[in-house]
């Protein structure tokens, strides 16, 4: 009860030197935990990693995924159809793994669940490192002396024990859980091997256990001996206001904070982290009280970037430092040896440090300013330090290339940093470009100096390298994956100049990347500032709606932008008409393979009417005969629309005529309406479409349904249009069609490219079809894939002979 009813928590460097204690009923925030066996190896840094998976996994937990409360981690699991006796765990550092751990011990004592339980074990990898060999009795009693006359009593009765064991990632020993021999409490052995027995069942049958640990070390465990797998997502959106309602406990103050971190993506999206909403919250307070009044001067000079919020994190309690005039040991001197000591630990996947580290690294820890950055945990001599946060050491392993600049150490950390295919050092080197903006350097100036221009002109030149490499045309996704890293390097380092050089007028092609909403708020600062590309490829790359709002402001940049198979639904169109709405930029827009019906249609085709919008794809949309209306109002007299792809739709039905009637006043020179389930009585309307149009000039009404009496109306009206090229492939056409054509060839003055293959015209009337082609301006006939006699296809190969010019390709 004693060591687990208390939270503590950090306070603000500069309010009091000591943390402050709560209850945890009045300061536990729930922590959102799904079902999940999905531990591959992570190409990213875990961190972002999950914050990417974060949004898809919460819309999972409405279906796919099973959305699990503490209180339920031991019951029935649908899954593996049983009540689990060993529980994983798992999330990133600071997610909040030991807190739920906390409350689960805590909700226990209390009376709230799992009263079948007489004994909770609670163990710290870190603490069981520091033992040699040992049994599980003498393991408990370390720990638990005062049980010691009754623990032979106590692991009589295993079904009413729990054994919970805390951060597997920071043990020592490579645990592996395929195989245990040991089965007798007594018998002494490394701890690995205890809790590989307890887990497998070969000692103390019965008994349940929970382990912890970050995703990275399961990626090497053999996870199946679990009866459930649960990983720790994080706040949801409420959670995270209402942790800033604890922390400010003032109204005014953490709406306002609340708010700007909303604006913020970049800091936002990291607020799935409860420690990290500590260190956002804590700069944020840092900042209110250096000025009490809130302006909006102040909320704009607030830190915009990760690097800007521990810049700003950390000058505050440099500030504070020199307050209160620490003897001897200086800033700098501190900072450069913590930060040595941090780049070995990020380099090495090492979060936890002991006194042989301190001194290794000669970190001295008798003042104050060390509490600040790292927290104590054991008692002398066997003491553990842990930086606050895993991002503040990964912060301080790039602040120290700019405090202690060796050129050639840090052209070897790059070099190291790039070559690891676990993401480990990802969050580094953003750091490490963040601190190559002079104006986030300065912030530290006053604490510890001038900060190393050299470090930032090495770093600078390191990321134009890396754009130019990413930049290649041809590259496969996981480069172009790397290409989008690049960007957040270019994001966190705040140049334009530098944006605008690296980028240039290349086009982009991120394609088959799956982007969230920062992904695209990093992508839309890259395209605002480079005013000069002319492509941009998002096809495949599963962008949502709250994505596309914040693409929308870097339209007005490019001229050229495909969103195809982006599963954008009607609800995204109101979006992309603002983008498109009196845009005088783009020119192509391709949305194929989207879903874009429905009633807010009608709004991206009213923008259209004002856009300047040259070539437009809609092909496989799902677009219905309803959706004619709204296309008929954005083509309706629009001057710009050149070519419109409406391929793979289903506009069959009356108000394909409106659409029909629109062409004839719009300047369309390519419709391509193939695959869009259209009949004979659409003929009528296509004819009213063609008639005296001066504009068309290519028309693709391939694989339809046209043959019949109103086929005849469509071939009138070709002979006043200025119709060049006309796909009429796999249309169902036979010989009773062939009149109707040869009238149309016969008496058009502009069509000189026919396709006709897929049909079956051969009959008594394809003489007529033959005798028209002979004097029409016809430069190439296809007619491929025809059920045609050997007779007839000697005919059509003559038609060359007889017809300079003419090209027939028969297949």
């Amino acid at each position: 009860m004693e060591e687990s009813e208390t939270l503590v928590e950090h306070r603000p460097p500069g309010t009091t030197l000591e943390s402050q204690r709560f209850l945890i009923n009045e300061r536990y925030v729930n922590l959102i935990v799904v079902s999940t066996d999905e531990f591959r190896q992570r190409p990213q840094n875990e961190l972002i990693q999950t914050g990417v998976k974060h949004e898809e996994c919460l819309k999972e937990t409405q279906s796919r995924l099973e959305h699990i409360s503490p209180n339920k981690l031991f019951c029935w699991n649908l899954q593996s159809q049983c009540v689990p006796h060993a529980v994983m765990v798992s999330g990133v550092p600071g997610i909040g793994k030991s807190t739920l751990i906390q409350k689960f011990v805590y909700d226990w004592v209390t009376g709230k669940h799992y009263q079948r339980f007489a004994f909770v074990f609670f163990f710290r990898f870190r603490d069981l490192n520091r033992l040699g060999e040992v049994s599980l009795e003498e393991m408990i009693l370390q720990q638990y002396l005062y049980l010691e006359s009754q623990i032979g009593d106590i692991l009589k009765d295993p079904e009413r024990l729990l054994f919970i064991f805390d951060s597997l990632d920071e043990s020592i020993q490579q645990i592996d859980f395929r195989s245990s021999k040991l089965s007798r409490p007594k018998q002494r052995t490394h701890f690995g091997e205890i809790v590989v027995s307890l887990v497998r069942q070969s000692l103390l049958k019965g008994c349940s256990v929970l382990i912890t640990s970050r995703p990275t070390r399961l990626t090497s465990v053999a996870t199946d001996v679990f009866q459930r797998i649960a990983e720790i997502m994080g706040f949801l959106h409420e959670d995270r206001l209402i942790f800033f309602n604890n922390f400010f406990g003032n109204e005014e103050l953490s709406e306002k904070a609340f708010h700007f971190v909303q604006e913020n993506d970049t800091l936002y999206t990291f607020c799935y982290i409860p420690s990290y909403c500590w260190i956002i919250c804590t700069v944020l307070s840092m900042c209110f009280r250096a000025q009490p009044t809130i302006s909006d001067q102040l909320m704009t000079s607030l830190p915009k970037t990760v690097t800007q919020l521990f810049v700003t994190f950390v000058s505050n309690i440099l500030a504070n430092h020199r307050q209160n005039k620490d003897s001897g040991h200086t800033a700098w001197e501190l900072l450069t040896s913590i930060g040595w000591m941090a780049e070995h630990g990020v380099m090495n996947h090492l979060i936890v440090f002991d006194q042989r580290h301190l001194e290794s690294f000669s970190v001295r820890n008798d003042n104050h300013l060390f509490s600040s950055f790292m927290m104590e945990s054991g008692q002398p001599p066997d003491v553990d330090y842990t930086f606050l946060h895993l991002t503040l050491q990964e912060f301080f392993a790039a602040l120290v290339h700019f405090i202690n600049c060796n050129p050639h150490r840090l052209q070897k950390t790059l070099d190291k940093a790039e070559s690891y295919q676990d993401g480990r050092a990802e969050i580094f080197l953003r750091f490490l470009c963040g601190l190559s903006d002079s104006s986030t350097r300065s912030m530290l100036k006053s604490h510890v100096g001038e900060l190393s221009t050299q470090a930032a002109r090495h770093v600078i030149t390191w990321i134009q390298k890396k754009t130019v490499e990413k930049l290649k045309a041809e590259q496969p996704t996981e480069d172009k994956a790397d290409l989008l890293n690049v960007f957040y390097y270019l994001y966190e380092a705040r140049n334009k100049a530098l944006v605008s050089q690296c980028i240039g007028s290349n086009n982009i092609d991120i394609s088959g990347v799956s982007l969230t909403p920062l992904d695209c708020s990093v992508l839309s600062f890259i395209l605002q500032t480079c005013k000069g590309t002319e492509e941009v490829n998002l096809n495949s790359c599963n962008i949502q709606n709250e994505g596309l709002r914040k693409l929308i402001p870097a339209l007005h940049n490019i001229k050229s932008l495909s969103l195809n198979n982006n599963h954008l639904t009607d609800s995204s169109c109101p979006h992309l008409a603002s983008g498109i709405r009196n845009n005088q930029t783009l020119r192509t827009l391709d949305l194929a393979g989207n879903n874009l019906e429905g009633p807010h249609f009608r709004d991206l085709m009213e923008a259209l009417t004002t856009s300047w919008i040259e070539a437009l794809h809609l092909y496989n949309n799902h677009l219905t005969d309803s959706s004619c209306l709204h296309l008929a109002s954005g083509i309706r007299n629009n001057q710009a629309m050149r070519s419109l792809n409406l391929t793979g739709n289903n506009l069959e039905g009356p108000h394909f005529r409106e659409l029909m009637e629109a062409l004839r006043t719009s300047r369309i020179e390519e419709l391509q309406l193939d695959r869009n389930h259209l009949t004979d009585s659409s003929c009528s309307h296509l004819a009213t479409g063609i008639k005296n149009n001066q504009t068309l000039k290519i028309m693709d009404l391939s694989w339809n349904n046209l043959e019949g009496p109103h086929f005849r109306d469509l071939m009138d009206a070709l002979t006043t249009s200025r119709i060049e090229e006309l796909h009429l492939n796999g249309n169902h056409l036979t010989d009773s069609s062939c009149s109707h054509l040869a009238y149309g060839i016969r008496n058009t003055q502009t069509l000189r490219t026919l396709d006709l293959s897929g049909n079956n015209l051969e009959g008594p009337h394809f003489r007529d079809l033959m005798e028209a082609l002979t004097t029409s301006g016809i430069e190439e006939l296809q007619i491929v894939n025809m059920f045609l006699s050997d007779e007839a296809k000697s005919k059509l190969k003559k038609l060359e002979s007889l017809r300079p010019g003419l090209k027939v390709s028969i297949g």
